[in-house]
């Protein structure tokens, strides 16, 4: 079962301000009511939209030239942030969307909400990170959070853009990667040896069984036409005694 609201401002992946929409109603419930950013879709509620909507429409004009003011402040800020950190770069702790929020707050003196900042989760390692900070529903500005163990540490990842311990993790990464890789040609180049050994072997072996099959059948063959043969010298033999023995014997005349 869904909830309908009539939106009273631009939500991501929902609507522009006015559309009517359908969504769960813990999330009509929960977030979009409380918000103000929607009210149910009931016919006073849309009665009332209509009648306000140009004041609506005025004001979200007026809010968005100040956000986009705004933005043009704080976009490409880098946040330092110090955070006790293993050698490994990671932290004791995390840096959530309130640390964020204080501490570009205290780098331009704009006040950020951390309902502005958006983060899919909490940092837990030491490094550079883009973060994006939505000052009205129609604009967001990007800055760059430094988070770092120490204000030396922090300076030399913003000069150089890169995260060290990130960096060295990357290039162990690698390293190990293609040692894996390496060690893997080895195992693959030594199996393939030793299948190439088998399939001579085998094939060896086939060769063999053939011409021992071929010799076997050659000494039938050479059997078997042995006997013809000698069967046929019989034969000649035999016709050959029956003439001599049908022919009248020498000085006997015919009768």
């Amino acid at each position: 079962m869904s909830t309908q609201v009539i939106l009273l401002e631009r939500v991501e992946k929902l609507g522009k301000m006015g559309d009517v929409v359908s969504v769960k109603p813990g999330y009509a419930r929960n977030y979009l009511l409380p918000q103000k950013k929607a009210l149910r879709a009931s016919k006073d509620n849309i009665a009332y939209f209509e009648a306000q909507k140009k004041h609506l429409e005025a004001e979200n004009d007026k809010q968005k030239k100040e956000a986009e003011k705004l933005a043009k402040t704080i976009a490409g800020t880098k946040v330092a942030l110090i955070r006790q950190a293993s050698e490994a770069g990671q932290l004791y702790g995390s840096v959530n969307s309130r640390d964020i929020a204080e501490g570009l707050s205290a780098a331009t003196g704009e006040k950020i909400d951390r309902s502005m900042v958006k983060l899919n989760q909490n940092y837990k390692l030491i490094g550079l990170f883009p973060v994006a900070v939505t000052l009205h529903p129609e604009v967001e500005a990007e800055i760059m959070i430094n988070v770092a163990r120490s204000a030396e540490e922090a300076k030399i990842q913003a000069e150089t853009g890169k995260a060290l311990i990130a960096d060295d993790r990357a290039e162990r990464a690698e390293e190990q990667t293609a040692a894996s890789e390496e060690a893997l040609e080895e195992v693959l180049e030594e199996g393939a040896l030793e299948a190439e050994k088998e399939r001579q072997a085998e094939a060896e072996e086939k060769a063999a069984e053939t011409a021992a099959k071929a010799e076997e059948r050659a000494a039938k063959k050479a059997e078997k036409d042995a006997a013809k043969a000698a069967a046929a010298e019989a034969e000649e033999a035999a016709v050959a005694a029956e003439a001599d023995e049908a022919a009248p014997a020498e000085g006997e005349s015919e009768a």
